[in-house]
């Protein structure tokens, strides 16, 4: 059985939207570098973080 991390040790990023944090989820294990926003809202409100 594999052991389980803390989520304080899993990698985390800032969302350029809402300015804060999120961490790795298992569901982004294959395209962690490609995932910039923390939720669908964000993601769907990205236009306005451009101001």
């Amino acid at each position: 059985m594999a052991r389980q991390r803390k989520k304080s040790d899993l990698p985390q990023k800032i969302c350029p939207v809402c300015h804060r944090p999120f961490t790795w989820r298992k569901k982004w294990a294959d395209c962690w570098d490609g995932v910039k926003y923390c939720s669908e809202r964000c993601r769907r409100r990205k236009s306005d973080a451009n101001c």
